[in-house]
């Protein structure tokens, strides 16, 4: 159970990577869409914004930048887990993923044109002519696409991850090998992009024989998934949200974001496969007038809680607070709600009572799965980058208007979320005397950002370059550490031995909110400093 949270921990972390990149691509996507539309030009009549203005050329790049990115997401996933995944010369991986993203699709379509199949004779039309019926010939054409103007097998970002998996493997395995005198040229890195070549042509020339089957059952259980309906959705939210504490829900919902889990949906003549992917395209796509809540049904449930509920449970735990208390708790609990509020980031609220009160962490999974549910029942359809703060449905629920969105509901249910997060946290405190920031004494110092007050007026005094030397003494030192890198708000280290990290009370006093252990996976919470003190500990220690 251990090594598998240290493995689901190490793809989480490899998925952020390529994943990082979405959030300005979605808003450039966003904005230029939003702002090219006929139908909004003309209903406001902002001329200035016409076909054929300066502003709407700028617009249509901007719109084209972003769109680049989502096209071309399965080679940004084969470099990125390349690089998560490596633990050592991690510029080796990546170009090691390159060529074998390239070869590979090559490899299939030079296969594939042995069989007889070509671009001709793969379309539905053709299947149609050759005496398969609609439904048959639209979900065989559906199993072949093009990857970067190579026509291959559609295996999306799943083909990514398996070229990113297996670059990371060469590299670990083969990046410090010493070859005899006369070949000692190839030595080291050099030899990766040797066996580049050698592993990836015979993975290649088997994927058209066995990727069909396996094409054919991840459909299957998108269409299951789809089957489930409205509870379906319900159990999906919840389920993530727990994840989340681990920060495991990184390893999971990018399949359903990005691959066939998520469904498939012809837009603009071509199949799109995730719910993310088919979101921007119907947003790429000025034909759509609606955009499909069975797309959206995976990402946008987190906006009732996140931008309403959690900052009414902030206004809650600040009010059951002890009064002398108060004043302290203020700062923390608004700034909390604030991140939530904008941003998405729930972390920092969610920590100030996820370990001192387990069953209100617990509710809010519950309120979070009931909000996916409920807006896939409205046909609600606001799409995400990397959150669901005010930025994202600003750009993805209000930008696109009503009509496409339907986002109407999460304003109406937004205020009933704040009422009901309000009064459940505010009864259950109270109720089982939870010892929430500000309230029964020292305690709660233990799970909140400790001495919160105190050390922002000494913030400033702090030497950062003690901190993190600190920081890699309470991991049991540099030798210590295995592999280290950062998500939004968390530091994700393997060690060697976990029996050397300092307890609870070290990293407190490092500033760390919390720290979550589970066999060699440490993750230290540190907020939007997380990625920065990975870079500053990865620079100065020169670990690779």
């Amino acid at each position: 159970m251990k090594n598998i949270f240290a493995v689901l921990q190490k793809i989480g972390r490899s998925f952020m990577l390529p994943i990082a990149i979405l959030p300005m691509a979605g808003i450039l996507l966003g904005i230029g869409g939003a702002f090219t539309s006929p139908v909004l030009i003309e209903t406001y009549n902002l001329t200035f914004l016409r076909s054929g203005t300066p502003l709407n050329y700028i617009l249509i790049l901007l719109f084209n930048a972003g769109n680049f990115v989502f096209a071309n997401l399965p080679l940004l996933f084969a470099v990125g887990i390349a690089i998560g995944m490596a633990d050592k010369s991690k510029e080796a991986a990546a170009l090691s993923a390159v060529v074998g993203f390239l070869l590979f699709h090559t490899v299939i379509g030079v296969i594939l044109n042995f069989q007889g199949y070509t671009p001709e004779n793969t379309t539905v039309e053709a299947l149609i002519s050759s005496g398969l019926s609609s439904g048959e010939a639209a979900g065989t054409a559906a199993l072949y696409a093009r990857e970067l103007g190579i026509f291959t097998l559609q295996t999306g970002v799943f083909g990514g991850i398996i070229c990113g998996l297996l670059s990371a493997f060469i590299t670990n395995k083969f990046a410090n090998q010493t070859l005899p005198d006369y070949l000692a040229f190839f030595s080291g890195n050099r030899f990766v992009a040797v066996l580049t070549m050698i592993f990836f042509i015979p993975l290649g020339a088997i994927f058209p024989f066995v990727w069909p089957s396996i094409f054919k059952g991840i459909v299957h259980g998108g269409e299951l998934f789809a089957a489930t309906g409205y509870i379906g959705t319900f159990f999906y939210g919840a389920t993530m949200r727990m994840l989340n504490v681990f920060g495991l829900h990184h390893a999971i919902y990018p399949l359903f974001w990005y691959t066939e889990l998520g469904g498939v949906l012809e837009v603009s003549g071509h199949m799109i496969a995730g719910g993310q992917r088919i979101f921007f395209a119907q947003l790429a796509d000025p034909t759509v007038t609606h955009f499909s809540s069975a797309a959206t049904r995976t990402m946008q449930g987190g906006y009732l809680p996140m931008m309403f509920g959690l900052p009414a449970a902030a206004l809650a735990m600040y009010q059951v607070a002890d009064n002398e208390n108060k004043q302290k708790v203020k700062g923390i609990l608004l700034s909390a709600a604030l991140t939530s509020f904008l941003t998405g980031i729930t972390e920092p609220i969610e920590f100030t009572f996820l370990f001192v009160a387990p069953l209100l962490y617990v509710i809010h999974a519950i309120l979070e799965g009931l909000s996916y549910m409920l807006l896939y029942m409205l046909d609600v359809a606001v799409g995400v980058t990397f959150s669901r703060g005010l930025i994202d449905f600003t750009f993805f629920g209000l930008l696109q208007g009503m009509s496409k969105t339907s986002y109407q509901w999460i304003l109406i249910l937004g205020p009933i979320y704040s009422v009901v997060y309000y009064f459940l946290f505010r009864f259950l405190i109270i109720k089982f005397n939870f010892i929430t920031p500000g309230r029964a004494g020292g305690e709660a110092k233990l799970y909140r950002r400790a001495d919160y007050n105190e050390r922002e007026k000494s913030k400033s005094n702090i030497d950062e370059d003690k901190i993190i030397d600190s920081i890699v003494e309470a991991l049991g030192g540099v030798d210590n550490i295995e592999n280290i890198d950062a998500c939004i708000t968390r530091l994700r280290v393997t060690v060697k031995d976990s029996d050397k990290v300092a307890s609870d009370d070290v990293w407190n006093s490092l500033n760390s909110k919390k720290v979550l252990r589970l066999g060699k996976g440490i993750q230290a919470v540190y907020g939007t400093k997380a990625e920065v003190y990975k870079n500053k500990i990865i620079q100065k220690y020169n670990i690779k």
